[in-house]
């Protein structure tokens, strides 16, 4: 039995993830920028980094690089990333934990499996997301945010699943990040035939990402590897 996500909003495009290879040789899906879909504004990329399993001293990250007009978000599911950049900003990201890089005017960062993972090995499985940052904010100065996966706020849903909320308001509960741009960022976790309804702020760009099971939208069935990207007003 699948979950179901109902909205007011009609469903506008399913997209199928591409397999790529990023950083220092990983390989991720990604359901856009590819060949058919370059942007979904104002989200710019999103990669599901895994799920993998590296045997010991084989784990591999993102070497120094830079970034400039936008923000990179960094949701982690399982492994350990340490993560450093040009504002002087050290962090080890572990799993649920999430950190929010606004790269403004520009920044260079790293991230790479922690010592300890690397020595260990074992399963890593996160996502990251790009947000444009608007015309008025793109040399805004950078700013690092971490949160642990104890400091999210969560609601409990009725059937035992339960929204992990990193940005924005969810049913009443506001996410610890503070954004530039408003915007909603949770992980939804739904038990089998549970149902969820979401209604996102009227003229919000509207997405949802499946990276495990099936579910349904609107009566439009969405397994895992696709997006379901809706409309991004009700009327």
């Amino acid at each position: 039995m699948s979950q179901r996500v109902t909205s007011l909003r009609p469903l506008s495009l399913t997209i199928e993830s591409d397999r790529t290879v990023e950083g220092g040789g990983f390989v991720v899906r990604r359901p856009f920028p590819t060949a058919r879909v370059s942007h979904i504004d104002p989200f710019l990329l999103l990669d599901e980094m895994g799920p993998v399993e590296y045997a010991p001293q084989k784990a591999i990250g993102a070497p120094e690089h830079p970034h400039r007009g936008f923000e990179t978000v960094t949701y982690l599911m399982h492994g350990a990333m340490e993560h450093r950049d040009t504002t002087g900003a050290v962090a080890t990201i572990r799993p649920g934990g999430v950190q929010w890089m606004t790269a403004g005017s520009g920044v260079i960062h790293s991230e790479l499996p922690t010592d300890d993972f690397l020595r260990s090995g074992g399963r890593m499985h996160g996502f990251q997301l790009w947000v444009n940052l608007p015309a008025n904010a793109k040399m805004i100065p950078p700013r690092y945010q971490g949160f642990d996966a104890n400091e999210l706020r969560r609601v409990q849903l009725p059937s035992g699943g339960e929204v992990r909320v990193v940005a924005g308001t969810v049913m009443g509960v506001t996410g610890a990040v503070q954004t530039t741009s408003p915007m909603t960022y949770a992980h939804v976790v739904m038990r089998a035939g549970e149902e969820v309804t979401w209604e996102p702020a009227d003229g919000h760009t509207a997405l949802v990402h499946v990276f495990d099971g099936e579910l349904s939208a609107n009566g439009h069935a969405g397994r895992s590897g696709q997006m379901l990207v809706f409309e991004r007003s009700s009327g």
